[in-house]
């Protein structure tokens, strides 16, 4: 079977550049058949539609076609007829259509106004151009009128008006003075878009008698001048401030609409004092990035290029510091008709079918008609092979007849397009446009092309034959081109021989011949070898050859990639190269190169030149740059780059590096492009287009790299369509009425070519929709206006340039905006769990109402009230979010025995919806906090009385209290416990029949139905009889009071951190006990370890400890019958990281610790001496008028040591608290947060329903129960703080 590279003309179309047309047919570009084949006209150049001509020089109408035959031409002015050979003033130019009007010879361009459109017309069809609307360049006086000065205010505003003639065009306008200097103007003085002058307040250097305005008109260069404006200033003092007042636009509202592409100028000028500043906004929407100026002191907004998009309000606000003041322009952009899809000419054969296409858009939608040579087509002469459907007109079974040209006229109430594309039906035989008997000559085992040029309509088909009756070529070994050339990818000897194209179609048949010789290769069969050679010795390179016999060989050597020098120490014979008397500039690389006409070969070596003995010590260097870069075989996208090595400085070059740089997107910056091995100095570059390429070359070796070479010359790259399309698209609206297209542009070097733009191009997905596309620059974001809301549409962006598309992109997805959802939740049920937990289930919404990307359901939830305690208190909601389509999820954190409400609301990506009706539920009864106090007062010899306060959270109702105690006896031993329950509304009660001199241990908590809560404990003592107080009762127990039993130690606490424990405690009975500490880990049943207090002390560090261990620990007093405290439990801290620093370690500190120790044995030694002397040391009174300052406790307000005592000394110490040593008190319990959860507010649960959300409701901390205990602060516990 034959290989086809292409399909068949009939389901494909082919790009031909024919006369700057289109076709179905492939015409090759040959200058003799391109004369023989017939044309429809085609206008290659006209005048513009709105032609404004100098009055005072004759008028050019052009009007240029082309075609085979050649064209007539004729005109027509204002729609009818125009006899040039009656009007002696009117000539057309020879072989054109182009019009001379002779005005300079008395003519009157005004007798000349009015609307032309010439026709060009041959035997194939008709071409028009455009009307052509023929206005004379006008430029009138300034009528006369009386200007009166203007006496103007100090700090007034004023307007000096220019009103100029009405011209065509439309003048340039500007100010100057008698001494034709432009007047200076700025944020306060400044011209308006109408001409006016604007003074925002005027100053009493603006007095002056020339404000001169001038019209200059270009078309006829000629200026006009206003009669001079005279201002006078006068002064009145104070000069009053103003706030801002807009002087135009006048009222709060004004609109303007411009046409798409067009320039958008808006102007906001405004008086005041001080000196107003105008700002601009875009109501809705931001100003266009890298389309938006501001001039004119930023009075003035300019947005080049407008589109659709640009549509809005824009407002601009005017601000000093007494105000501001706004007007609100509302801007509508229209657009002319422009192109979609252009008709393009079709080239048909006979029979075949085709399409002409007229695609336009515009705003209004622009109206399409069509007309065949000129005529409507409505009533042009009809055609069968022609059916016109809207803008496309179909074309079945065409003959020759059919050829026309046809025109599309697209149009608005802004503009029109019009366009001409003819169908021309060609028959013609089969034309082989190869010369005939060519010769083509190839190396065995190269390709071999045998061109078949040809052309024929219908298409011809090509045949190939070998010899003169040889059968079709046909299988694997052959490829056939749709051009009809012949390839053989390996020729071989035997495929020498005379080749037979033939071409036919139904109108005939043509052969030509070619023939091909196959040549045997040429080989180097003994090549030069690397040499070393001492210096003034003799060598030889070896350059044996092989070839074809047919074929001439010629060699050449060469030293470095040059010829050899002219030396005659150089001697080339036939097939070797000889150096005499060798000298170190010999040393190089010699190549010996073989050419013949079809092939060439090369082999080089290396001649490294060395001293004679002996042999100097070897300095190993970096080398030395390579030099000589020289660029050759420039195509468009590689280039051969060849360099010489610089000295490798004995060390051999292991490799060289390429750089670029290109010096039209970022000059001056080096990029990496390849390397090669060291023994290589040529490398083939692959380029990117247009690119303006230098490269420099970097030897490597083992010392290191060189430095670069000097740059090779530049080379830049022809332009080419871009490679990719812009990457990362993306489609995500930003209001629920449009779709943001946005992506990354391409950088400059990726551009391929000048102008770089990018096709936008958006559908509705799942809609039979036409692609809708814009072309823009310079961004690289653009926004569809008016798309339903949240719909899904198919993407692309193609990137082009001046010379054409870049491949076509792939499609992505986007969504147009969102909007919020409409449909509350439905079907919402609570499930209480527990009095702190509930569920709440809901029914999902319907997707379509969601309106967007659903992210999830939030749950509002409040408290309304407690159900315990009646009391007002402020509402604070709390938000649940649960991700994704969820149906229910888990409310924790709730008061018990309360009354909630609730709601839920479905969430996307522009907010939430509609709430749910509020849903009320109630959490059972909990068990109650612990009484919020307990006091034992009025102590006799068998009763105490006890007070106590209901529970601050009683989480239900009360049903009773119940009250524990048991008697403690002065081993510690706690007696029998008695129980007692007491009524829900007592608040005190008497204790009767207790022993007296006795200790007490009570323990008292509230109950509701559910259960018993914390219970607060206390203790205290009946009092003894008067003849046992009187020797122990301490002076300041007062009547009333629960008495102490002596001895006492009270309040333990513990300070821990990794390694030691502070332990402090309170002492009361008899002075000078000597305490001690026992301690142990906690739980274990080793024997307790004691340490020894120094002193009477009440503190004592625990030195030797094991991190991250619980311990136990309590203080007893020697000679007070084994007297000691309650247990303490406390935890030493977790190991320290490795970069924290002991203090203990460190140099300085132990420096400063030997210092210390040396001054203390120093004072020692001096109290030694002077008892030995018989002086008098009084310690001991001492000791009793000032303390010990290890012992005596220490003052807050100083930072010292205080006393170690809780607002509520007879509570004893919750089990591992501990207290900072700023006093300030650690929550430990929250009964309304979600940190119990793991993750605190922002915690969620698992996929079982468990808590997922957020927690936003915000709660004061309420204080933590228990004692509050200073810690002693340490200086080595600071320091090991200190990160």
């Amino acid at each position: 079977m034959m290989k086809k590279k292409s399909v068949s003309a009939r389901k494909a179309s082919l790009v031909l550049f024919l006369c700057q047309m289109i076709s179905a047919l492939d015409v090759p570009l040959d200058s003799k058949l391109l004369e023989e084949l017939s044309q429809p006209p085609t206008i290659t150049q006209q005048s513009p539609k709105d032609y404004i001509v100098d009055p005072r020089e004759n008028i050019v109408i052009q009007c240029e076609a082309k075609g085979k035959p050649p064209p007539s031409f004729s005109w027509t002015r204002n729609g009818t007829h125009f006899d040039i050979d009656k009007d002696a003033q009117v000539t057309m130019k020879p072989n054109s259509g182009t019009l001379v009007i002779n005005i300079m010879n008395g003519g009157k361009a005004e007798a000349y106004e009015g609307v032309y459109q010439c026709t060009a017309r041959n035997e194939r069809g008709a071409a028009i151009s455009n009307n052509i609307v023929i206005r004379p360049s006008r430029s009138p006086l300034w009528t006369k009128e009386k200007l009166e000065p203007n006496h103007v205010r100090e700090g007034d505003s004023l307007v000096l008006h220019c009103r100029p003639p009405v011209g065509l065009p439309p003048p340039i306008i500007f100010w100057m003075d008698n001494a034709f200097q432009r007047l200076p103007q700025s944020e306060r003085v400044s011209q308006g878009l109408n001409g006016d002058l604007y003074f925002s307040n005027v100053q009493p250097e603006d007095t002056r008698e020339d404000y001169i305005c001038y019209a200059r008109f270009n078309h006829t260069q000629t200026i006009q001048q206003k009669q001079p404006i005279s201002v006078k200033v006068f002064s009145t003092k104070p000069v009053t401030e103003r706030q801002p007042v807009l002087l135009t636009p006048t009222g709060s509202t004004s609109t303007k609409v411009e046409l798409r592409g067009n320039v958008l100028l808006l102007e906001c000028i405004a008086a005041g004092l001080p000196t107003p500043v105008i700002r601009w906004i875009k109501e809705g929407g931001e100003l266009p990035a890298n389309r938006t100026f501001f001039e004119n002191f930023k009075k003035t907004l300019k947005i080049i290029d407008v589109s659709e998009a640009d549509s809005g309000n824009y407002k601009c606000i005017a601000r000093n510091r007494l105000g501001s003041a706004h007007h609100v322009i509302s801007v509508t952009v229209k657009a002319a008709p422009y192109w979609i899809t252009a008709p393009r000419n079709l080239v048909l054969s006979p029979g075949e079918d085709g399409t002409l296409i007229c695609r336009a858009n515009g705003n209004p939608k622009p109206n399409i008609s069509w007309l065949a040579n000129g005529v409507p087509i409505a009533i042009a002469p009809e055609d069968p092979s022609r059916k016109v459907d809207g803008d496309t007109i179909i074309f079945s079974h065409v003959q020759e007849r059919s050829s026309s040209v046809y025109q599309c006229n697209a149009s608005n109430e802004y503009g029109y397009l019009l366009a001409n594309a003819f169908v021309n039906v060609l028959a013609e035989p089969p034309r082989i446009l190869t010369p005939a008997n060519k010769l083509y000559q190839v190396i065995a085992d190269s390709p071999a092309l045998l061109d078949c040029a040809y052309f024929g309509s219908p298409k011809p088909e090509i045949e190939w034959f070998k010899g003169v009756k040889g059968s079709i070529l046909r299988g694997n070994e052959y490829v056939f081109h749709d051009n009809g050339t012949l390839e053989i990818p390996v020729a071989q000897k035997d495929s020498t021989g005379t080749y037979t194209c033939v071409a036919r179609n139904e109108l005939g048949k043509i052969q030509n011949e070619v023939h091909l010789e196959v040549k045997d290769p040429t080989m180097i069969i003994k090549q030069p070898e690397y040499k070393v050679i001492q210096r003034y010795g003799q060598v030889s390179f070896e350059c044996v050859i092989k070839h074809d016999s047919t074929l001439l060989p010629t060699i050449i050597w060469l030293k470095d990639n040059d010829e050899l020098p002219d030396d005659e120490r150089f001697l080339v014979g036939k097939d070797n190269l000889t150096i005499m008397n060798v000298t170190d500039k010999d040393d190089g690389t010699y190549t010996c190169i073989v050419n013949t006409t079809l092939d060439s070969v090369s082999a080089s070596a290396v001649l490294t030149v060395v001293a004679a003995p002996p042999t100097p010590a070897i300095i190993y260097a970096r080398p030395n740059p390579p030099f000589d870069l020289e660029l050759t075989g420039q195509l468009e996208r590689s280039v051969e780059l060849s360099w010489i090595p610089g000295d490798e400085n004995n060390s051999p070059i292991t490799n060289f590096v390429i750089e670029y740089e290109d010096g039209l997107h970022e000059p001056g910056v080096w990029h990496y492009q390849t390397e090669v091995p060291g023994t290589q100095t040529t490398v083939q570059l692959k380029l990117s287009p247009y690119v303006n390429y230098s490269f420099r070359v970097i030897a490597v070796n083992e010392i290191g790299r060189s430095q670069p070479s000097e740059p090779s010359e530049q080379y830049l790259t022809k332009s080419a369509n871009p490679d990719e399309n812009p990457s990362n698209v993306q489609g995500i609206g930003s209001e629920p009425d449009n779709l943001v297209i946005t992506w990354e542009s391409l950088k400059g070097f990726q551009s391929n070519g000048p102008g770089l733009q990018y096709k936008v191009s958006w559908r509705q997905k799942d809609v039979d929709d036409e692609w809708t596309s814009v072309i823009v620059a310079n961004v690289s974001k653009y926004i569809v206006s008016g798309t339903p809301t949240f719909v899904p549409y198919e993407i692309k962006v193609q990137a082009l340039n001046d010379l054409g598309y870049a491949p076509e992109p792939s499609e992505v997805i986007g969504h147009s905006g969102e909007d919020l959802p409409m449909v509350a939740p439905g079907n919402v049920q609570v499930h209480v769990i527990n009095s702190t937990l509930a569920k709440v289930h809901w029914d999902t919404v319907p997707l379509k109402t969601v309106r967007g990307h659903l992210q999830g359901y939030k749950v509002y939830y409040w408290k309304v009230q407690s159900l315990s305690i009646r009391s007002r208190r402020h509402v604070e909601k709390k938000i649940l979010t649960f991700r994704g389509n969820k149906t229910f999820g888990m409310l924790p954190g709730l008061e018990p025995y309360s009354s909630y409400k609730l709601n839920v609301r479905v969430v996307n990506g522009k907010g939430e919806g509609p709430a749910s009706p509020d849903k009320v539920f109630k959490t059972p009864e909990g068990v109650p906090s612990s009484p919020s106090f307990l006091r034992i007062t009025n102590p006799t010899l068998d009763s105490l009385t006890l007070e106590w306060g209901s529970p601050t959270h009683p989480n239900g109702v009360l049903t009773s209290y119940i009250l524990k105690f048991q008697p403690i006896n002065n081993t510690h031993e706690l007696g029998p416990l008695v129980e007692i329950r007491i009524p829900a509304n007592e608040s005190s009660l008497i204790l009767k029949n207790l022993n007296y001199s006795t200790r007490y241990k009570f323990y008292f908590n509230a109950q509701t139905s559910v259960g018993s809560g914390s219970q607060i404990t206390e203790e205290a003592i009946t009092i003894m009889d008067e003849g046992k107080m009187a020797g122990i009762l301490h002076p300041a127990v007062g009547a009333g009071k629960v008495q102490p039993l002596y001895p006492r130690i009270r309040n333990v606490t513990t300070a821990a951190a990794e390694t030691y424990a502070n332990i402090s405690w309170e002492y009361e009975g008899p002075d000078h006990a000597n305490f001690y500490v026992e301690y142990g880990v906690a739980g274990s049943k080793e024997d307790w370890k004691k340490e020894i207090v120094n002193g009477s002390r009440s503190f004592f560090v625990l030195k030797g400890l094991t991190p991250g261990t619980a311990y136990k620990v309590r203080v007893g007093a020697e000679g007070l019958s084994g007297f000691r405290s309650s247990e303490d439990v406390f935890e030493t801290g977790p190991a320290m990281a490795s970069r924290q620093v002991d203090i203990a370690t460190q140099g300085w500190f132990i420096g400063l610790m030997c210092a210390v120790a040396l001054l203390i044995l120093i004072l020692l030694i001096v109290c030694f001496i002077r008892r030995n002397k018989g002086g008098k040391y009084p310690v001991k009174e001492k000791e009793d008028a000032h303390a010990d300052p290890e012992i005596q406790p220490m003052k807050e307000d100083d930072g010292t040591f205080g006393e170690y005592s809780d607002a509520e000394d007879h509570k004893p110490l919750k089990k591992g608290s501990r207290t900072p040593s700023d006093r300030t008190v650690k929550k430990e319990d929250s009964d309304d947060s979600l940190v119990d959860y793991g993750e605190g507010v922002n915690g969620q649960f698992n996929e079982d329903g468990s808590f997922i959300g957020q927690y936003s409701g915000k709660k004061e901390k309420e204080p933590a129960e228990g004692n509050e205990s200073s810690e002693a602060p340490s200086p080595v516990n600071a320091m090991n703080s200190f990160v």
